[in-house]
């Protein structure tokens, strides 16, 4: 397992500027009454910052054309892809106990570093914790970490450039789990300045890692929904 870097190589989020991509328009995947989900994108806050300044977010972005529309779920501002939110108070709580209750499959596409040597499918089991003094930073901890599970598949390798494509399914909920195991497992993704090196960052100008499928059941009906969205990159 890699050492975790230095101290002083981790870029605090707090003094990292907050630039959001452009408002374009929102990119729509899904809608009813009761749902909606969206593609966010990377670079974009799921819901406001505590500070200042940090006030854009995907929720406003979406309230402000679905007034009614009430989070779900989160991504980290770096990783791109499918956010779900509710329609309403009755479908936010009927789609986030699905979530509560792990009914709901995510499925990710990270590019991560280096040429994938491990078995070409598989699970990683290791626990995670807080990074003690380095909140929000989370590290791989066997002594009081959580029990995390990430379940994984080798899509392509591109040995010219060291670079793997991986699909990735947490089972767990952590926060950062995928970004932590394939750092843990000495393939950080690429463009992820908390948990890769200089080399990894400098592969990627934004965090390679995108939430591309979701399977969940409808808020209403209860009637099964897959709902794709590919990877950018």
């Amino acid at each position: 397992m890699p050492e975790s870097l230095p101290t002083g190589t981790i870029r605090s989020m707090a003094s990292t500027p907050y630039r959001p991509p452009e408002h374009r328009g929102l990119s729509v995947l899904y809608l009813s009454a009761q749902l909606i989900v969206v593609d966010k994108p990377s670079g974009l806050l799921s819901v406001p910052g505590h500070d200042p300044g940090k006030e854009d977010c995907l929720s406003r972005r979406v309230q402000a054309e679905f007034p009614d529309a009430l989070i779900v779920h989160r991504l980290d501002m770096g990783t791109s892809g499918i956010v779900v939110m509710g329609r309403g108070a009755s479908a936010q709580r009927a789609l986030s106990i699905q979530f509560q209750e792990r009914r709901v499959r995510k499925h990710y596409q990270a590019l991560v570093d280096g040429q994938w040597t491990a078995a070409a499918a598989g699970e990683i089991g290791l626990p995670i914790g807080v990074d003690g003094p380095r909140h929000p930073r989370q590290k791989v901890d066997h002594a009081t970490g959580r029990p995390c599970l990430t379940r994984y598949r080798l899509l392509d390798i591109d040995a010219t450039s060291a670079i793997s494509r991986i699909e990735l399914e947490p089972i767990t909920g952590r926060s950062h789990q995928l970004r932590v195991h394939m750092e843990a497992l000495g393939h950080p993704i690429l463009g992820d300045d908390f948990y890769g090196s200089p080399a990894s960052c400098a592969k990627a100008e934004r965090l390679m890692l995108h939430a591309c499928q979701i399977e969940l059941g409808h808020p209403e009906t209860g009637a099964p929904l897959r709902i794709e969205c590919p990877p950018p990159f």
